[in-house]
């Protein structure tokens, strides 16, 4: 399969038509412009109005923009973005499809290269850790899934959902200005409750790295009354905590930047200082827990965290476990 990394033409023409604010523009000045044909214009403009653009065409004046949908499309997402890899390649979307990181993968088995971006409008089958399920509501989230191909020894993978976690802290407190903390290893909490979730999956080739998925599924514009009752409680969204209806592309936006930027430090050798900041979004050092793994339950107080994120847990006879994953539930006694 061929992928396309470079802005196409029907991004060429939004650009345009953007930079014009509604004004008429003839489809003359848009084919001298873009040097396209007439029809070739035309076809763009109806594949810009099934996206949910509302232009306006007039068989004298031209066409001129009315309203941007609220979608978080290659050509919304691009503009603006502050980033040299992720977003910058293809960016497949879908309104509705099971979940990005499933066609993260598929598309990674296919060679999609390293920043390309999977976003969908609605996931019919959203995950979380351990086979859990997403909530995933058409246009009142985001859920995405970045394909990175890093030169890392398998054994240093987790290290990916740290990162990915420190992005998206930092990406959500500095648009929404809530305080943000991660729960280990991989929620994302407002005020205790559950926001966002990182889920990050690997492909291998004869015991070495060829992808990683790493998704991230965010609670944004979700109304309190439309989580599943099982879920009302633990949830939240970024509207229920602000009271405010947020937009989608600009939170998108930070999250792949601040991916980027830690992303880049992994790759040169300076993981200590994620890390580091992992340690202090979390606090989760010198804390009395719980851990439920299937067929186990741990309780002890947490040492540290290794450089692959793995939990070091002390329990009550001096015992030390290392904890690779599971549910935590923070004592208070």
């Amino acid at each position: 399969m061929v992928f396309k990394a470079a802005m196409n033409t029907k991004e060429q023409l939004l650009r345009y038509l953007k930079k014009e604010q509604g004004r008429f523009v003839s489809g003359e000045k848009v084919s001298s412009r873009l040097a396209i044909s007439r029809s070739a214009i035309w076809k763009q403009i109806s594949r810009l109005k099934e996206e949910g653009y509302d232009i306006e065409s007039s068989p004298r004046r031209g066409y001129a923009l009315r309203s941007i949908p609220d979608c978080l499309l290659a050509g919304e997402i691009r503009e603006g973005l502050n980033t040299r890899l992720i977003g910058r390649g293809p960016i497949f979307h879908f309104q509705q499809t099971d979940n990005t990181n499933n066609q993260g993968k598929a598309l990674a088995y296919e060679g999609a290269p390293e920043g390309a971006l999977v976003i969908a409008e609605e996931q019919s089958q959203g995950r979380g850790r351990r086979g859990r399920t997403w909530f995933s509501p058409h246009s009142q989230g985001i859920y995405a899934t970045v394909i990175l191909r890093p030169l890392i020894p398998l054994s240093e993978t987790p290290k990916l959902t740290l990162l990915a976690a420190v992005a998206a802290t930092e990406a959500l407190e500095t648009q929404t200005g809530l305080p943000i903390r991660i729960k280990w290893p991989n929620d994302i909490l407002a005020n205790g409750r559950k926001l966002a979730g990182i889920l990050t999956e690997i492909g291998t080739e004869m015991d070495a790295v060829d992808f990683a998925v790493i998704g991230m599924g965010l609670n944004v514009n979700v109304p309190q009354a439309s989580f599943p009752s099982d879920l009302r409680y633990p949830a939240t969204s970024i509207l229920i905590e602000t009271g405010r209806p947020f937009p989608r592309i600009r939170l998108l936006q930070s999250w792949l930047e601040a991916l980027e930027k830690y992303y880049s430090l992994l790759l040169q050798g300076d993981f200590d200082n994620i890390l580091s900041r992992w340690k202090f979004l979390t606090d989760i050092v010198g804390s009395r827990i719980a851990v439920e793994m299937p067929g186990r339950r741990y309780i002890g107080e947490v040492q540290d965290v290794d450089g692959n994120g793995v939990l070091i847990l002390k329990e009550s006879d001096g015992a030390l476990q290392r904890i690779f994953s599971g549910d935590v539930t923070l004592l208070t006694v």
